[in-house]
C-alpha cells in the first residue's frame, strides 16, 4: 500500500475506530448498572417491544461498526471513486460511524438502571434527531479532514471518447443489443425480505413492515435485469415493464467494458449509488459503465459487456451527428 493509500485507508478507518471504542468504553463503564435483559428494540412511539440479553446484545451490535469501517476502507482504497466523489465518500463514512455510535451507545444509556421485570425503558425519538445532527458535524469533520490527503484522480477523465471501441454501422443501419443478467441468491434475498415485511406487519407493526415488504417486492422485481443498449440509450428493466432505468445517449460521454468489483466499488448489490456514480449491480465482474457529461458514471454488470459498450459508443456518434 502506498503512502497515499495508508493516508486515505487511515480517514476512513478512523471514524468507525473512534465510535467502537467509545461504545466499547461505555459499555464495559455501565455494565454493571444494565439489567440482564436490555431493550433492544424500540415502536414507532419509542416503547420497547423487544428484549436481548446482554451477551447477545454485545455479540449482535459489537461487529456492526468494525464491519462498516473494513468495507469503506475497501470503497475508499480500491473503490475506483475520484476526485470530490472521493472527499464525499470519506466524509460519509464519519457520517455514518457518528449516527451509529449514537444510537448504540444511547440505546445503552436508555436501559441504565432499569430492573430485570421492572418498568421497561423508552427510546425518546428526539435520539434520532441527535443523531442526525452528530452525522452531519461528523460528516463535516470528515470532508475537512479528507483535504488532507491528496484525492485520487481518474485515470479517463482527459481520454478522448474517440479512443473507445465502435461497432461499424452503414447509413441508415439500425442495430441494438441486449442481455438478461442476474445472481442465483437475489430471488432468495428478495424473498426473505418479503417473508420479513409481512413477520413485521403481522407481529409488530405495518409502519415497519410495509417499507420491507415494498422493498422485498422491488428486490424481487430486479432478481433478474434486462440490459438493452439501442437509439434510445443504455436502459436496464426487471422482470415488470415498470420501473426502468434509462440512460438516454444525449447524456452520455462514452461507454466502456470493465470488470467492477461489487464491495469495493460500490459497498454491495443491487441499485447502488455512491458519490460520482450510481448502478445496477449483480454480482462482481464486467459491466458496461457510461461515462455522463460531468463525469458521473452508470454501471450494470451484464455479460458480453464489450459488444453492448461499443454499440453505445457507436449510437453516440450518430446521435451527435444527427443521424
Amino acid at each position: 500500500m502506498t503512502r497515499k493509500n495508508l493516508g486515505r485507508a487511515t480517514l476512513a478507518a478512523l471514524p468507525f475506530v473512534l465510535a467502537f471504542l467509545v461504545d466499547l468504553v461505555l459499555f464495559l463503564t455501565i455494565e454493571d448498572r444494565l439489567p440482564t435483559r436490555l431493550a433492544g428494540h424500540f415502536d414507532v412511539s419509542g416503547d420497547v417491544n423487544g428484549y436481548v440479553d446482554r451477551t447477545t446484545y454485545v455479540l449482535v451490535t459489537a461487529p456492526v461498526l468494525p464491519v462498516l469501517g473494513a468495507v469503506w476502507v475497501l470503497m475508499v482504497v480500491r473503490g475506483r471513486i475520484y476526485g470530490r466523489a472521493h472527499r464525499l465518500l470519506i466524509g460519509g463514512g464519519w457520517a455514518v460511524a457518528a449516527f451509529f455510535q449514537y444510537v448504540l451507545g444511547a440505546t445503552l444509556i436508555v436501559n441504565l438502571d432499569a430492573p430485570d421485570g421492572g418498568p421497561a425503558a423508552t427510546f425518546p425519538l428526539w435520539h434520532l434527531a441527535v443523531a442526525f445532527g452528530a452525522a452531519v458535524l461528523a460528516g463535516g469533520i470528515g470532508l475537512l479532514l479528507a483535504r488532507l490527503v491528496p484525492a485520487p484522480q481518474d485515470p479517463d477523465a482527459g481520454r478522448d471518447p474517440a479512443d473507445r471501441r465502435r461497432i461499424p454501422l452503414a447509413d441508415g443501419e439500425v442495430a441494438g443489443w441486449a442481455r438478461t443478467t442476474g445472481s442465483w441468491w437475489l430471488p432468495l434475498g428478495a424473498l426473505v425480505l418479503v417473508a420479513v415485511g409481512v413477520g413485521a406487519g403481522y407481529g409488530a407493526t405495518w409502519f415497519i413492515g410495509a417499507p420491507v415488504l415494498l422493498l422485498g417486492l422491488l428486490a424481487l422485481t430486479f432478481s433478474r435485469v434486462h440490459v438493452t443498449v439501442d437509439r434510445r440509450g443504455l436502459t436496464v428493466s426487471g422482470l415488470l415493464p415498470r420501473p426502468w432505468f434509462q440512460v438516454p445517449l444525449e447524456r452520455i460521454e462514452a461507454a466502456d467494458s470493465r470488470r467492477v468489483d461489487a464491495v469495493a466499488e460500490f459497498g454491495g448489490w443491487g441499485y447502488r449509488i455512491r458519490p460520482g456514480r450510481t448502478g445496477f449491480i449483480v454480482r462482481s465482474g464486467e459491466a458496461i459503465v457510461a461515462r455522463q457529461r460531468g463525469g458521473r458514471e452508470f454501471a450494470v454488470t451484464v455479460e458480453d459487456s464489450a459488444t453492448g459498450a461499443a454499440l453505445l459508443n457507436t449510437l453516440v456518434d450518430r446521435n451527435r451527428a444527427g443521424r
